[in-house]
């Protein structure tokens, strides 16, 4: 007998756009459910290690603002990101060290001489009264 058995049933399917998306989530995560049950496909495994090691510890992260808020070297009217690339490695502060690097942890701790704050943590909003 030529063609479909007549025992399999077909079902059709339809999802709302939030369940197609969690569906497709699920599919390009890669995960087998059955075996890490359905919370695995859903949620991020942490990393175990870091996929690059940090360069800047505390310290030193502490080494590039002084030097960044201290007076430019003489001939320049600022600090750019390529001279404290420069510096932070002439300095010893770190053995290498790219200049996005630097400006990501620049960015990260606001240490920039014209913000109203230089603190590595944003100032809270005052209640109102």
């Amino acid at each position: 007998m030529a063609g479909k058995s007549p025992s399999v049933k077909r079902y059709v399917v339809r999802l709302e756009p939030e369940e197609r998306e969690r569906l497709e989530t699920m599919v390009r995560k890669g995960k087998q459910l059955v075996e890490e049950g359905l919370d695995s496909v859903l949620s991020r495994k942490p990393r175990a290690t870091p996929s690059v090691a940090k360069i800047f510890d505390g310290a030193a992260e502490a080494r590039l603002i002084a030097l960044a808020c201290s007076q430019p070297p003489k001939g320049r009217a600022r600090w750019t990101l390529q001279l404290l690339e420069e510096h932070v490695v002439q300095l010893k502060i770190v053995e290498r060290a790219s200049d996005n690097t630097i400006g990501r942890t620049l960015k990260k701790t606001r240490s920039s001489r014209i913000c109203s704050s230089n603190g590595s943590s944003r100032p809270r909003p005052t209640p109102p009264s």
